[in-house]
């Protein structure tokens, strides 16, 4: 006999607290934002933001907007941006905000595309900038940064009041974006200083309905004048070469109600300097600003995060309780040219890692030139959810099984939770964590018992949950009339279609799709002819034989008259679904490209030669791509529209080895032991060294191109002329250099330079898997050139 994994939710908790903390909206905007002790609201009903890290300073501004509405398509609702001071006044006394610095344009962009703005204003940001984004001019004053020092804090005065001057009336009084302000960042045992900080920007003119502070490492905060905001990452570049995967990483892929991590920034806080207490979580939301979207790469510790860490990790935040996700890094970038120093991290500057010089990329879900990874479907997938049911959820509290892991090595107990409103519910499963695989669940099935209605037992037969999966099934799922008891299929969204409210679902590989309908909703149900079995079950009525995909729509008539549809994807397609304003309408589209959705037009960014996508509905009349022909076909429910481009997608590159490399560098050892950067002159004598000659039809049109490239070593620089253009450290992920980034007139004449060093068969460097020794040798293997194009579409 099966026994079931268990849970028995208790009785509903009381009423959360309101009113009691000192935040507060703009007086008469129509759609305020207040904080509750267990949830945030938004026009008085629950509320669950999505927010993403994008640093303008580190991205070309003439493509903000793009990526903008890539972040939102998403399903960011809210994008923070740390305002770097050292990027802004790197000479002191010359503030500039042109260019990559125009904080305000950034702001704007985001308001007029419906996303709120959160800058962290610092004045130390840390961001892996070169003094944590403090200027040079400032540390060589005679004053002690961080701390109420008259001869910090007139400065820092100063810098405030230029940043609030170019937010001037984008606050929410005057209809604007910024929805919070991070004040500082990562500052423990000074909670004086975090209010003489808030105060500085209030004097300023800065304001927001929310004021925010990290909160992991037990920070002591102000009283209740700072909102907490947690985090936590797949992996931990910051941690020691040889130190294995952190426990503190760990952590994140079990269901718990521990909102801190000690591990963020471990690094550079000594263990004397930890606050007491952390924040009471009775009177405080669980909120994110930094749930892992990817990890940056330091010389001595290079972690590789996979989309499925990513995804895993944010689907169990959810789980655990959480009531705002929010990602470092959303989007990837580089670091500008310093006109004094470069101005990445490094131990140079008393740092205990050393970064990249240029690259930012943060394997983050949108890459450091904007390219659309995996983990992007992943977490949209999530966000997805959020948005259709986020307000549902929100208010849910967490709740653990009976049988919980005996503790963080516990690989073989199944890791589950359910958010629960006593009637209701979502009920979570993660079986994913990075670098030790879990094992399959074979004959599961779950029981969870509320207070308030009959329990549920779920599936109808036992399961093998796989090793690898994490999803969310709906427990109790009203829909337009119709009650969803429960699906082994993860709700997405919903869309309205053919008079239908159309519920998508995404399968989960390796478990088959069931879906037990409430019977005294239900009036009559048809499954597809492809596949599908309607049984009648003690009060239920079960479908179950469902073969995923676009045709998998079960078609119910509800007892209250309304129709209902029920489409479950397949997991592969469901990770390509997007959902938003397209052509006059809320559509589905489907589609494993970037989309976006700007007004009247949809644009693809696609590196293939005909590229393709399914919506639903279908506009009322042709699309259109101009001086492109657009073939329609059906797709199941969906209609699948295909351009026919024949443009170039994927080209091999020519790399010519100039120069073989020399023998490595002896390994050096900097601050905390770490291994350092080899120095620059290596790079010149040692390093291997490439030409790589771009072909002209590429160089007319470098948009969206990639170089991108396979190889080994230790680390890689490229150069047009002597400037240095792009550069990584090795870590086992291929190189993509942007083509729109580089001189094309230079590039005619002279040239790509790679320059690629070998590292030392002892050097005390982490490389996940360590891959063997080959790695070590330097060496360019396949290149390739992949032309991401960008498609508008329109209704003809």
């Amino acid at each position: 006999m099966v026994t079931p994994h268990r849970l028995r939710v208790p009785a509903p908790s009381a009423p959360p607290l309101t009113g009691h903390l000192p935040f507060a909206d703009a007086p008469g905007v129509p759609d305020p934002v207040e904080v509750t002790s267990r949830w945030l609201t938004r026009g008085g009903l629950p509320w669950f933001p999505v927010s993403g890290e994008f640093h303008y300073s580190r991205y070309p501004h003439g493509e903000w907007e793009e990526e903008l509405l890539k972040m939102k398509a998403g399903g960011v609702t809210a994008v923070a941006s740390y305002v770097i001071w050292i990027h802004h006044e790197e000479i002191e006394g010359r503030v500039r905000f042109d260019g990559d610095r125009d904080l305000r344009r950034f702001a704007g962009l985001c308001a007029r595309h419906g996303l709120d703005f959160i800058p962290r204003i610092g004045p130390w940001s840390h961001a892996e900038v070169r003094n944590g984004g403090l200027p040079d001019w400032l540390l060589a004053h005679a004053c002690t940064p961080r701390t109420d020092d008259p001869a910090y804090l007139e400065p820092v005065r100063t810098w405030f009041t230029a940043v609030a001057e170019q937010l001037r009336g984008l606050d929410r009084a005057h209809g604007g974006p910024i929805l919070a302000i991070q004040i500082e960042n990562e500052l423990y045992d000074q909670p004086g200083h975090l209010r003489t900080l808030k105060r500085l920007a209030q004097e300023a003119g800065l304001s927001a309905p929310l004021w925010t502070s990290t909160a992991w490492g037990g920070v002591r905060l102000p009283g209740e004048e700072l909102l907490p905001l947690y985090g936590g990452y797949p992996e931990a570049f910051w941690t020691e070469a040889d130190g294995g995967w952190p426990d503190t990483c760990r952590k994140h892929y079990f269901f718990t109600h521990e909102r801190d991590d000690e591990g963020i920034g471990a690094d550079l806080r000594p263990t004397t300097v930890r606050g007491t207490d952390p924040a009471p979580t009775d009177r405080f939301p669980w909120a994110t600003c930094e749930l892992g979207g990817g990890m940056a790469v330091a010389y001595h510790r290079r972690p590789r995060v996979e989309a499925a860490d990513v995804g895993a990790l944010g689907l169990t935040k959810i789980g655990c309780g959480s009531v705002w996700q929010g990602y470092y890094m959303f989007h990837g970038g580089t670091n500008p040219p310093g006109e004094l120093t470069t101005l990445q991290e490094s131990h140079a500057t008393g740092y205990p890692n050393d970064l990249p010089l240029l690259s930012y990329d943060f394997q983050a879900p949108l890459g450091e030139y904007g390219q659309v990874r995996p983990s992007y479907h992943e977490l949209r997938l999530q966000h997805l959810l959020l948005a259709a049911f986020g307000h549902r959820i929100a208010p849910m509290e967490s709740v653990l099984p009976e049988r919980l892991p005996a503790g963080q090595h516990d690989r073989d107990t199944l890791r589950w939770a359910v958010r629960t409103d006593g009637i209701s519910g979502f009920l979570f499963v993660t079986n994913h964590q990075p670098h030790e695989p879990l094992p399959d669940h074979p004959e599961t099935t779950f029981r969870v018992d509320f207070p308030n209605a009959p329990s549920l037992t779920l599936p109808s037969a036992p399961v093998t949950v796989p090793s690898g999966a994490f999803f969310c099934w709906p427990l109790r799922l009203d829909v337009a009339g119709l009650r969803l008891e429960w699906a082994t299929a993860q709700p997405v969204c919903t869309v309205e279609a053919d008079g239908r409210t159309v519920l998508v679902l995404a399968a989960a590989d390796g478990i088959a799709p069931e879906l037990a309908l409430d019977a005294d909703t239900v009036a009559a149900v048809a499954v597809p002819a492809g596949g599908g079995e309607v049984t009648p079950v003690d009060g239920r009525v079960l479908v179950t034989g469902l073969r995923p995909g676009t045709d998998a729509l079960v078609e119910v008539d509800a007892a209250d008259g309304s129709r209902v549809g029920l489409l479950v994807l397949d997991a592969a397609t469901a990770r390509t679904a997007y959902r938003g304003l397209a052509w006059g309408a809320e559509r589905l589209v489907l589609s494993g490209d970037g989309v976006v959705f700007d007004g009247d037009e949809v644009r693809l960014h696609s590196p293939a030669a005909d590229p393709s996508f399914a919506v639903l509905p279908a506009p009322d009349s042709a699309l259109v791509v101009e001086g492109e022909r657009v073939r329609e076909e059906a797709d199941g429910v969906c209609t699948r529209y295909t351009v026919e481009a024949g443009a170039l997608g994927r080209t091999a590159a020519h790399v010519a080895l100039v120069r073989p490399a020399g023998p490595a560098p002896e390994p050096v050892t900097g601050v905390q032991g770490r291994a350092s950067m080899p120095a620059a002159t290596y790079v010149d004598t040692v390093a291997a060294e490439y030409r790589v000659d771009v072909p002209e039809e590429l160089l007319r049109a470098p948009a969206g191109v990639l170089l991108r490239l396979h190889w080994t070593g230790d680390l890689a620089r490229a150069y047009v002329g002597d400037v240095l253009v792009a550069d990584q450290f090795y870590s086992g992920r291929v190189w993509d250099i942007g083509l729109d980034r580089l001189p094309a007139g230079e590039l005619r004449a002279r040239g790509l330079r790679l320059k690629v060093l070998p590292l030392a068969a002892d050097a005390p460097v982490h490389v996940a898997g360590q891959l063997g020794d080959a790695w070590r040798a330097a060496g360019v293997g396949q290149a390739e050139w992949v032309v991401r194009r960008v498609w508008a579409v329109r209704t003809g």
